[in-house]
């Protein structure tokens, strides 16, 4: 049994302009201690399905279709209080920006206390404060820090102390969005082997939320490739890379740069993603795709499975 199932997922905003579809009827499953990259443009929805998976999406956004299931629960069935002892324990969720995620006046040491006695009232402050030394541990920070302010850290350590917060209650699945963002090269790499390490040690599911398709190829097992809030690639990292089906897929693999190829022509996709308030008809990409047919402008194309375990969107595949 997956350990997280996502069913025809759909999530609205509605704003003074008219109602945004931000995720479309998505789909896809999740095994334990799996490690799957979400990926797509700015805009594409990643991170309204990784909210709406921990249920945290913010308003003017609601759930309007679709199951979530993680562990056996059904979490659009659970209460609000239900859900506060399923966020950290079963699922826990990674911010973008550490800095507007913690307090800047309090310790380091008070977000692990409240934190861990939210969910275990029994322990007593210095059992939660060696629980927090030993995460910190984990992810390469001097436990003698733990009464320092956030201010007083590198966004980088900052960033490793929200992926410490995160795991510190061993959750089942461990939900990153854009953990990477406005670090340097060399810092972003660190975090992500960090993460990796950190989802092999405790045997946790990670869904890694990026723009970036090269973060992702290397570290994960599936990638699930997101474009206007529809679904449009789901495969395992190899297959993906050797054998991309989806037109936007390709785009987004042409435009890896290469170190090793002095003279490589990097190819960008043209066009911009659609306005979310008017979407094209059809296919969400055929705008900017250059095999779109008349038909790519009609009809939504379904999802077929081309090879086992290999979906996708597109009419140009056969099943």
């Amino acid at each position: 049994m997956p350990l997280l199932e996502v069913n025809s997922l759909t999530v609205d905003y509605q704003t003074r302009r008219g109602s945004i579809r931000a995720v479309d009827d998505m789909s896809f499953t999740l095994k334990k201690g799996e490690m799957m990259g979400l990926v797509g443009e700015s805009g594409s929805g990643k991170s309204t399905l990784g909210l709406s998976i921990v249920r945290l999406v913010p308003s003017p956004g609601i759930i309007v279709a679709g199951h979530l299931e993680i562990d056996g629960i059904s979490l659009l069935d659970a209460s609000e209080e239900e859900m506060r002892s399923i966020r950290g324990k079963k699922a826990a969720f990674v911010f973008q920006d550490p800095m507007t995620s913690l307090s800047p006046v309090k310790r380091i040491s008070a977000h692990f206390v409240e934190l861990i006695r939210a969910h275990e009232p029994r322990i007593g402050k210095e059992q939660a404060l060696l629980r927090a030394k030993a995460t910190l541990m984990d992810v390469g920070i001097l436990p003698e820090r733990i009464d320092d302010y956030p201010h007083q850290f590198s966004g980088g350590m900052r960033q490793r102390i929200m992926i410490a917060l995160a795991i510190t209650l061993n959750p089942a699945l461990l939900i990153a969005d854009e953990p990477t963002t406005a670090l340097d090269v060399i810092v972003q790499s660190k975090i992500l082997d960090l993460m990796k390490g950190l989802r092999e040690k405790y045997k946790m599911a990670l869904i890694l939320i990026t723009h970036d398709l090269s973060i992702v190829l290397e570290r994960c097992d599936k990638i699930l490739v997101m474009y206007a809030g529809s679904f449009v690639e789901y495969a395992d990292s190899m297959e993906l890379h050797t054998n991309p089906m989806h037109p936007y897929t390709q785009g987004l693999l042409r435009s890896i740069p290469n170190v090793e190829l002095a003279d490589q022509k990097l190819e960008a996709i043209s066009g911009s993603p659609p306005d979310m308030l008017s979407p094209p008809d059809g296919c969400r990409f055929q705008p900017r795709c250059v095999n779109a047919q008349e038909r790519c402008r009609m009809e939504r194309p379904p999802i077929l499975e081309p090879e086992p375990g290999h979906f996708v969107r597109c009419f140009e595949v056969k099943e």
